[in-house]
């Protein structure tokens, strides 16, 4: 079946999303730094025992796996099934099952209203086109069902990182919108619509302490995260562009360093919105 050059340019676009999220160590950051922030989300859902769940962009199983804890059934969804074998080896450490599947949070494989709660915790945020990903988040969760977010804020130190990083980094593809937006309560509410009701938002902040330096932190974040290491791989014919990017992370780690010298300490802000799908 012969496919249209607009369908050969979104599965480039996907293959390519794929390929930075199976780079580096991501599993790193999911589980070792940014693990508390599954329950959270979880919580904020008011998952229970026998809840159909779906989580989007699932990576490594944040939401996935303290869901299935609590009892539910989950489908644990994402573009990159490379981060799948870090996710079942973290679902068997915490003795739980959990269905991974591989599906386009823009295009899932879910009939309308499928599940009772639908999550995604900074995952689908990366995905280009954010109505068309609000759309199928609405669609495939059920009328009076739940759907939980959890978002980087632009105004926090991942939105800031993200704004840094641009000008290193090459075109974003047609349509694209700023992953950090999905922490702006404005955008999501005017994504979901009036599809939803009794949406509500809060703002809160993870702290995080593994480095003792600024420099620390960017020797770090530029061999574990893909899209910081996909940047890199854009500009590694330019030494120059090399060391400014270099520098321009090392600052901005320096400007939100909360710590004492040696003992630096970053707050990474999201934002957490819930809404029920209107009947």
């Amino acid at each position: 079946m012969s496919i249209t050059a607009d369908q050969a340019a979104d599965r480039a676009v996907k293959a390519k999303h794929r390929a930075v999220w199976a780079m580096g160590d991501y599993p790193e950051v999911a589980i070792e730094l940014i693990p508390e922030l599954g329950p959270i989300l979880v919580e904020a859902a008011g998952i229970r025992a026998g809840d159909r769940v779906l989580d989007v962009a699932a990576g490594t199983g944040n939401v996935a796996v303290p869901a299935a804890a609590a009892g539910a059934q989950v489908v644990a969804s994402d573009l990159t099934p490379e981060l799948f074998v870090a996710g079942r080896e973290y679902a068997a450490r915490h003795g739980v099952a959990v269905d991974w599947q591989e599906a386009d949070a823009e295009n899932l494989p879910y009939a309308d209203g499928s599940f009772d709660v639908v999550t995604s915790c900074v995952g689908v945020m990366f995905a280009p086109n954010h109505q068309r990903s609000a759309d199928e988040l609405v669609r495939v969760c059920r009328p009076g069902g739940t759907i939980g977010l959890l978002s980087w804020t632009p105004t926090g130190f991942i939105g800031e990182l993200f704004r840094t990083m641009k000008p290193y980094a090459p075109p974003p593809p047609p349509g694209a919108q700023p992953p950090p937006l999905w922490g702006d309560e404005a955008h999501v509410r005017a994504l979901l619509g009036d599809r939803v009701t009794d949406v509500t938002t809060r703002r809160r902040v993870l702290s995080t302490d593994r480095w003792a330096t600024p420099e620390e932190w960017t020797a770090y974040w530029k061999t574990v995260y893909g899209p910081t290491m996909a940047i890199y791989n854009h500009v590694a014919g330019n030494a120059d562009d090399v060391a400014a990017l270099d520098a321009d992370l090392t600052a901005l780690a320096a400007r939100y360093d909360r710590g004492t010298p040696g003992a630096m300490v970053l707050e990474w802000e999201y934002l957490v919105v819930t809404a029920r799908r209107s009947r």
